[in-house]
């Protein structure tokens, strides 16, 4: 009985990172869309689990003429609609609320910035004047001027001083290599890249960060995580919504900067990289900009070969008639926009030399669902393999990041009977099923590391340029070429044509996401 307990104990590694000290976060663009659906439930969870630090006071900070009180309001009707558990305590809410403030002003403004700073004198508290956190919910061309005017005023020191000064900034960060060069050198003028915190969301996803727990704590696998045994490797990011009203947005991005650049490659850093000499993080950052670096540079041809774009037409998803992409608000009648990315991607390190990793995204295919597949090398071809010709599965693991999160081992078994029939098999295992419903929210998780200075989940510097620069040789592959009749697909299918045939070539096909009830 002592060893079944024994086996089934938590270690809890590096708690203790997350001992936080008072402080006080700035929201700049406070009156914004992520403020009341995300990082004001976020805060709000992370007070009724205890999480957040002693004493901490969070300021709104927006044009928008608005009072404490009537900001507080705004945000319990926004909590009552995003929070992941309802309903909203009403005790707590009054207990959080306290610490809410808002300061009306442009971001332009010094005076403004002023009044800023003669709030943060107001606390009594030394942690919340001198240990602040600015996350900037703005677009990107106004960075530069926030963080200058933090600067001035003497909110923001490059030097250390008393306290602590973090800077939270949303993607996108740039839209091709060189706007992203110029936009840290932007971060880095009066913060050092410590202090600077770029946050991509789906990082903070719990089974994203499952990957490495999986990988380095399971020398079944890890034995396995290579290319003596690794056939090929899938990676898909499916969305069952369409562009809708971000229709301008996407004009200007694109699924190659919208998904490619940022998830994707992150997700595949994290499946193949190296084991880090440590879990700190700069040491695990080191090995994802290693992996970055390591992707097979792509020459015009290769993106010619081994890169498949796509737009869907008007179709039916899930039994409703979609638009088409060019007939969505806000974009162009003859755009060539891709919504739809397929990759063939190799990584020339000593694990990964000659393995294919593909990598597929879109919007509007036939569910929402991300996973990894890790397809082994087929049997030999003798005994069953032999018996079975081309019907014998190979194996395959599938990590499943959303819906129905967990992990899934294929493997060939004997079919009950008298006769020798051979069929593939799953184990599953569950997220909900072993640990319960519970998972907190992406920004939860992101806020605490941010609070707590722990940048083991945020974009380093070199790993976005590194991205970009993947990126841009893609699009300078394109030159401009109009989409073909090969690249279209209808709404609602599971991309085009020349996606299926980018597999073919080598022999392989996609596999829909698995779906686990």
């Amino acid at each position: 009985m002592d060893a079944e307990k024994n086996e089934e104990q938590v270690c809890n590694i590096g708690m203790e990172r997350k001992l936080t000290e008072p402080c006080t976060i700035v929201i700049f663009g406070a009156s914004g869309d992520l403020t009341a659906r995300k990082l004001i439930p976020a805060f709000y969870h992370l007070c009724k689990d205890k999480l957040m630090p002693p004493a901490f006071r969070v300021i709104g900070f927006a044009r928008r003429e608005k009072t404490d009180e009537s900001w507080r309001q705004e945000l319990r009707t926004a909590l009552d609609q995003f929070s992941r558990t309802k309903p909203v305590d009403d005790k707590l809410w009054k207990e959080f609320s306290a610490n809410l403030f808002y300061c009306v002003g442009d971001i332009t403004d010094s005076a403004a910035y002023a009044k800023l700073e003669k709030k943060l004198t107001s606390f009594k508290d030394p942690g919340l004047r001198q240990n602040l956190l600015f996350y900037l919910a703005t677009q990107p061309s106004q960075f530069s001027e926030i963080i200058e005017q933090l600067h001035k005023i003497k909110l923001l020191h490059k030097e250390n001083g008393q306290g602590w000064q973090r800077l939270v900034i949303e993607k996108p960060f740039g839209h091709d290599l060189a706007s992203a060069k110029a936009l840290n050198v932007e971060l880095t003028r009066y913060a050092h890249e410590q202090q600077v915190y770029r946050i991509d969301h789906y990082l903070g996803k719990e089974t994203v960060q499952n990957i490495l727990m999986f990988r380095f704590s399971n020398s079944i696998f890890e034995r396995l995580w290579n290319r003596e045994s690794v056939d090929h490797v899938q990676i898909t990011v499916s969305e069952k919504l369409g562009v809708a009203d971000r229709g301008g947005y996407y004009e200007e991005a694109g699924a190659l900067r919208d998904m490619v650049q940022n998830h994707m490659l992150q997700v595949l850093a994290l499946v193949s990289m190296e084991p880090p000499v440590s879990l700190e993080a700069e040491a695990i950052r080191d090995e994802k900009v290693k992996l970055l670096k390591s992707i097979r540079p792509l020459t015009s041809e290769d993106v010619a070969r081994q890169i498949v774009r796509g737009q869907y037409f008007a179709g039916t998803v899930a039994g409703q008639l979609r638009p088409g992409y060019r007939q969505e608000t806000k974009v162009k009648p003859d755009s060539n926009v891709e919504t739809y990315m397929a990759l063939k991607l190799f990584i020339d390190n000593w694990r990964w030399s000659s393995v294919p990793f593909y990598l597929r995204t879109g919007k509007n295919l036939p569910m929402s669902a991300s996973e990894v597949r890790i397809q082994y090398r087929p049997t030999p071809n003798v005994l069953f393999a032999a018996q079975c010709e081309n019907k014998l599965d190979p194996n395959a693991l599938t990590l499943r990041l959303q819906p129905n999160e967990g992990i899934s081992l294929r493997f060939n078994g004997k079919v009950p009977g008298m006769s020798l029939g051979v069929r593939p098999v799953r184990m599953h295992f569950s997220y909900d099923s072993e640990f319960g419903a519970y998972t907190p929210e992406a920004y939860e998780r992101l806020l605490l590391e941010a609070i707590a200075g722990d940048a083991t989940l945020f974009i380093r510097r070199d790993e976005v340029e590194t991205a970009w620069q993947i990126v841009d040789s893609i699009r300078a592959g394109w030159h401009n070429k109009p989409l073909t009749n090969r690249e279209f697909y209808a709404a609602g299918t599971w991309g085009p044509m020349a996606a299926d045939e980018l597999l073919a070539e080598s022999g392989h096909k996609w596999h829909e996401p698995l779906v686990v009830q």
